[in-house]
């Protein structure tokens, strides 16, 4: 292990877990991702291999084939894996956060169908809030679900699903109308529906179209789609936990776990950034000596690894609370806000490290270079995070006057 970013505190078990997460990510992902990457190839190979780790079943209980891990487990071993390449940890990252849906929130029925499949990695999991006019404000959803007999009937348009094309099931958030009255308030008239469906592109079951990969700047290697639903019918036994009009407060349940996600893959990315910065540095010479000798770019990584180490600091705060049974959104706002940043200012430190080098696709700094924008919007801009944090600051020192 590096000499940055350790955990204090750790059991045996969660070393060992994350030892052989380290051991995966050098050997199998590090000399692979970025000719992956360039070539937008979904890394099948690394996918089966983190079936095989049981990684998909990380923090599954045990009584449904998983590990049963923690959080603080799960966000360490992303940590990882985002540090050999952010778009294997987005896989993972979606599917988590529907398995944690149903964790919390399923049906007993709901949990027996899903989670031993999910956990073995043979249901691969998405979740859809946002779409095409929506951005920040999930309240103005227009997606909708009508109930007709047995069956609900889905119509509208997703947008930003990560795994939208390799997943089998899908949390979709949508408004549903039926047992609220008018004017009730928007976020209490949402459901999620688990909507199954095959793997690919295209109409993958009757009333469900993917229409194919978005392409982008980076992140690349996963599927990112949309989902267009057009009279889709389900059975009303796929409501998450079986009453409507509690999908907001689910949906935002398994963001704030993705939240401490997001921040684990910044910590990741970060420390990535540095590796290759501080190796860098040690090998070109200017002046006749290495540049790492040269009082400016020593402040450079003294700058970048005190950045990695207070992200990874606040992440593992965030997922411990957790852990603990007690709010986080606080905590993880932060970690996120927080990590997210330090992540793009460490990675283009690095980048001017490498000089004109880094402009090259040759380096692995200039992947980083162009994945590191996604964390500063993914599971919620740095704006939401400081509304987030702002209002909860308010609600801890609320004025006694």
């Amino acid at each position: 292990m590096s000499r940055l970013a350790q955990t204090a505190g750790l059991t045996d078990v969660q070393r060992e877990i994350l030892s052989t997460v380290r051991d995966f990510v050098d050997k199998e992902i590090i000399p692979v991702a970025t000719q992956l990457e360039h070539r937008d190839e979904y890394p099948t190979q690394i996918v089966e291999g983190l079936k095989e780790l049981g990684l998909f079943g990380l923090m599954i209980p045990e009584e449904y084939g998983g590990l049963g891990e923690s959080l603080l487990t799960y966000a360490l071993c992303v940590e990882e894996i985002a540090r050999g390449w952010m778009s294997v940890s987005g896989i993972i990252n979606t599917h988590f956060i529907v398995a944690y849906m149903l964790k919390q929130h399923g049906t007993r029925e709901q949990k027996d169908t899903f989670l031993p499949r999910m956990a073995l990695g043979e249901v691969r999991g998405a979740f859809s809030m946002s779409e095409p006019a929506l951005g920040s404000d999930v309240s103005a959803i227009t997606s909708k679900g009508v109930k007709e007999g047995d069956e609900y009937v889905l119509n509208g348009q997703k947008m930003w699903l990560t795994n939208g094309g390799t997943s089998t099931l899908v949390a979709v958030l949508c408004r549903s109308d039926e047992g609220h009255s008018e004017g009730t308030a928007p976020h209490k008239s949402m459901t999620t529906f688990l909507v199954e469906k095959e793997a690919g592109f295209g109409e993958v079951r009757p009333g469900l179209t993917i229409p194919g990969k978005i392409d982008k700047m980076g992140y690349k290697g996963v599927d990112t789609t949309e989902l267009i639903m057009d009279g889709l019918r389900i059975p009303a036994n796929r409501v998450l936990g079986g009453t409507t009009g509690r999908g907001f407060y689910q949906m935002m349940d398994g963001v704030e776990v993705g939240r401490v996600n997001v921040a684990a893959r910044g910590c990741g990315v970060a420390q990535r950034a540095f590796e290759l910065g501080v190796s860098y540095a040690q090998q070109r010479q200017t002046f006749g000596k290495p540049i790492a000798q040269h009082q400016a770019i020593q402040f450079k990584l003294a700058e970048m690894a005190t950045k990695v180490e207070a992200a990874h600091a606040m992440m593992v705060n965030a997922a411990r609370k957790k852990d603990s049974g007690e709010r986080n959104d606080l905590e993880a706002g932060m970690a996120k806000y927080l990590a997210s940043e330090y992540c793009k200012e460490v990675v283009e430190d690095a980048f001017r490290i490498h000089g004109g080098y880094g402009f090259s696709k040759e380096y692995e700094i200039e992947r980083l270079y162009r994945e590191a924008p996604m964390l500063l919007i993914g599971e919620g801009t740095a704006e939401i995070q400081k509304m987030i944090i702002g209002r909860r600051l308010l609600e801890e020192y609320r004025f006694q006057g």
